[in-house]
Parts: C-alpha cells; structure tokens; sequence
C-alpha cells in the first residue's frame, strides 16, 4: 500500500477517529486561540486583502498602488528594489541592472514623496518588505506622514525589519549578525514608544519554507528568531507586554491544503505558551499571534501559468480557514516577470470571491473538530516544541544561524524535495507531468529602461539643492550616536528629513561595523 505524508513528513492515515486526538477545542478568542485570535473573526471584519507590489520608479508603483485601491484592495504591500534592500543608490556601480527590478526604487525623501503621492496615509495601512535598511526606510514613511499634517503618532502599518532570516534564507543582510539585530531591536524599541501603531516587526517564516523548509521548520526557525529578539527586548529593560502585542508574523501558504491550515492553529497555540508560559505575560493581546500570509511564489509554474490561479486558490483559501489577519495572493504571471495588472485584478478577486461567495467566513474555524485537522494541529505542535528545544539547546537562534544548522537543514530539505520531484514521487502539474508543449504568450509590464539613469540624474540633482551642512551634521550625529551605543533610530528619522540618502546612512554603518 503506498504511504502518504504530508509535505513535513508526517504519515497519514487512512481515516481518523477520536481517539486520534487531544480532546480540547476551546471557543474562538480564548486562550491558547487555536481556533482564532477573535471570537467573531471574519463575521465581524474581513482579513486585510494586501497585494505586495513595487517595481520600477516611484511614479510607475504610485500608479499600480491607485489602480489596486480603485479594484478594492485595503491595505498596502510594497516591495523595494535590491540596491534600496542592500543600502545602495542608484547611482552605485553595484546597482548596474538592479534599478527598479525587483522592487520600487527609493534613494531619499524625494522617491519616496512620489511613491506616495495623493494617497492619504491616515486612511491606509502600509505594510514594507525591508530588513537591513528598515529604519530608514520607516523614516522616510514617516516623514511623508509628517509632510501629509499626521503624526507618526497614528500612521498604521508594518516593516518587516526581521534580520535573522536574511542569514538563514534570503540574504539581503549587510552588516555582522550581532550588530544588525541591535539594529532591528533599536527599531522595535523605538516604535514601541514613539509609533504605537505601528508592527515594528514581521517575524518571517515566507522565505524560511520558500527556500526549502518545511512546514516545521517554517514555524521552528521562525519561533526561534522571535525568541532572540524577545530576549534582546528585555536585556534592554522593557516588559514582555510592553512590547509583544505589536510583534507580527508573515508565514506562507502552500498547496498541503489541510496541513498548511493545522499548521496556522497551531502556530497560534504554540505563540501563547511560549508568551504566556515562558515569558510569563499577563497579557492576553501579547499571547495573539497576528500573521500575515502570502500565497507561495516558489509553487508558481512558468508552464502552464493558468494553472497558478487554482494552486493560488486554494492556499488563500487555507489561509483564510487557518484565521490570517491579512492575506496577499500571488498572480498567475510571476513566475514570468512582473505581474501584469490584468494577472495582479485576477489575484485579488481571488480574496474577494472567497470572501462574498464561498461561504466560509460565517462561521469561525469551520474545520475545527476535524478528525484529521485537529491531529495535525497537535502533530505540528508538538514537532515544533521539539525543534525549538532543539535550537535553544544550541544556544538560541542566533548560534544556531552563526554555526550554519538552520542553513543546512533547509538545504537538506530543498535537495529531498528536488529528488522527488525528478523521481515523480510528487508530481507538479505542468512539470513533471501532464506537460505540453504549448508557448505562454505574457504581456509584462515596462520598466523604462532609463530608470537608472533618471535616478542618477535625480540625484545629481538632489545633492545640488539640499543643505549641505545638515546633511554633513546629520553623517557625524549618526556615527557619534552609533560609537555611544545608544538607540540609532532617532537620528536616522531626522536625517532621513534633511534629505540624507540611504547610502549615506548606511555607509556609516558600514565604516563602523564592517560588512557580512
């Protein structure tokens, strides 16, 4: 007989029964918040629907951001270029062919008043893809806030701003593990006090199971990571529900239907023991796990691509039946370039029909009490435990990652998963099987092909015009500010005013820091 598993390797059976169970399903909005963080949910308000997008000039994304708040999208996602994530201008001989690629393309204050042109930041949240070059970008956030008449006071939003997966999985770090995780603490402590609003973080699992993870792994490692910083938090002198009720989390959703939605419950679970029991919080909000979820990018298929809008389909759906409170889903065009505005409506209609016509949001965790999803909410529950043991026995996340375990464990995976794909033991639609040979004609969108060029002569331009001796002040406040050892954000949020660039800013860290 052959045996199943799911994609952690875990053995299904045939069926399920009772007695396959631990028998403690609580309500919605109870403690441990198995079957949601709120006991009305969606019944009472809807996931944020959150399309990530970026690409090109500030201009080109404020125009894609317009047309996705006119089709009903509530809130912002924005993706950055690879010379913004890395602390480069445009200008850089290292950005050469990177310019608005990969993400919006920000150098100061002047991009970033464009990107946001028109587009009231009191009445949208906006969620930021940035880690190394966080509080800067945050900066620049606020001070478009500031310049609109709002304090940072009650601009909404997240800035991803978790460092420790960069070394793991994705690689957009700068500077040494230890300096840059101050650097992310610096920001968490900062929000806290001064952008209650504000999630100064989104603790990443995405690129973690994007690289190779599994569905333990994902949670483990991520799980991990917010503990080190948690622990940094409090070597600082702030409580435990000073600051954790504004920790976030960013997971992803894959095609295991069921085991994607056991692993969201579970995840819930998990966060409030390791809040309530560990930490010792006496704060119910602290022990909520808030998530965002993006549909998997890594399982869109360059053949075929219309099969992507079934595979995106069904993980929004298990994302909304495991109880996100913001969900982004990708479009059937990416594995092909960036996604088309046609692809980009498609994608989130795909939210909406499963909002207003499939019937799952009236009534909360209608999964629950699943035989066979309950099983896997425990499963996963208990893997995970093991796996944080694990990495606390190695001296926390951030040995772990210094020594290289979590990298290689990931490796691991990925390489089984490759295997098993050439073997046909699992098989991708379009793939490995049920191909053809039929060519995808894809309209993309065009990224003028002088943006880096512009950039440079914008900032040409942009050094002619600003004080001079505020920015030069600015430079020597920061590395003084940095060699003091004090808190760093303060400093970049003015200078990031005085129209200061990200480069500038970063190559103080780098003279003082060195680079990874």
């Amino acid at each position: 007989m052959k045996r199943y598993t799911t994609d952690s390797e875990i053995d299904v059976k045939s069926h399920y029964n009772k007695h396959d169970i631990i028998d403690k399903l609580e309500n919605p909005g109870e403690i441990p918040f198995t079957r949601g963080i709120h006991s009305e949910m969606y019944k009472k308000q809807l996931w944020t629907m959150r399309q990530y997008t970026g690409y090109g000039s500030a201009e080109e994304t404020n125009k894609r951001f317009k047309f996705l708040i006119n089709k009903g999208q509530t809130g912002l996602s924005l993706a950055f270029d690879l010379p913004t994530q890395l602390g480069l201008n445009s200008d850089n001989n290292l950005s050469e062919g990177e310019v608005g690629k990969v993400g919006v393309s920000i150098n100061s204050l002047y991009d970033m008043k464009i990107l946001f042109d028109k587009i009231d930041l009191n009445k949208i949240s906006t969620s930021m893809t940035i880690n190394s070059t966080a509080a800067i970008l945050l900066g620049l956030y606020a001070a478009v806030g500031n310049l609109q008449g709002y304090d940072s006071k009650i601009l909404r939003g997240t800035v991803q701003n978790d460092i420790l997966k960069e070394y793991i999985s994705r690689n957009t770090h700068i500077y040494p593990p230890k300096q840059s995780v101050n650097l992310t603490v610096d920001l968490i402590e900062f929000c806290v006090k001064n952008m209650p609003n504000w999630y100064p973080i989104s603790i990443s699992g995405y690129h973690i199971r994007e690289a190779g993870a599994t569905a333990i792994q994902e949670l483990g490692f991520t799980f991990s990571n917010a503990i080190e910083y948690i622990n940094q938090l409090l070597n600082r002198g702030l409580k435990i529900d000073e600051f954790a009720p504004r920790l976030s989390f960013f997971l992803v959703s894959k095609n295991d239907f069921f085991e994607e939605i056991a692993k969201f419950r579970a995840a819930r679970r998990i966060w409030s023991k390791i809040i309530g029991n560990r930490f010792e919080s006496k704060n119910k909000k602290s022990m909520q796990f808030k998530f965002h979820v993006q549909t998997s990018g890594e399982t869109l298929t360059a053949q075929q691509p219309e099969n992507n809008v079934i595979r995106v389909s069904i993980q929004a759906l298990a994302a909304v039946l495991g109880g996100a409170q913001s969900i982004h889903t990708n479009s059937k065009d990416e594995a092909l370039g960036l996604p088309t505005e046609e692809a980009v409506k498609i994608a989130l209609r795909t939210q909406q029909i499963i909002a207003s016509e499939s019937g799952v949001i009236k009534t909360v965790d209608p999964l629950g009490g699943s035989y066979y999803v309950e099983y896997l909410t425990d499963k996963i529950e208990e893997e995970v435990m093991n796996l944080i043991n694990k990495i606390d026995k190695l001296g926390g996340s951030l040995k772990a990652i210094e020594s290289g375990y979590m990298q290689s464990e990931i490796q691991k995976n990925a390489y089984k998963y490759q295997c098993e794909l050439d073997e046909k033991s699992k098989i991708i639609v379009g793939v490995n099987d049920f191909i053809d040979n039929s060519k995808n004609i894809i309209k993309r969108p065009n990224i003028n092909s002088d943006l880096s060029d512009i950039q440079h002569k914008n900032l040409t331009n942009l050094k002619k015009i600003r004080n001079s001796y505020d920015v030069e002040k600015s430079l020597q406040n920061l590395e003084v500010t940095i060699s003091s050892g004090e808190n760093t954000t303060p400093i970049i949020f003015d200078s990031v005013k005085k129209y200061v660039t990200i480069e500038e800013i970063c190559n103080v860290f780098r003279e003082l820091f060195g680079e990874y």
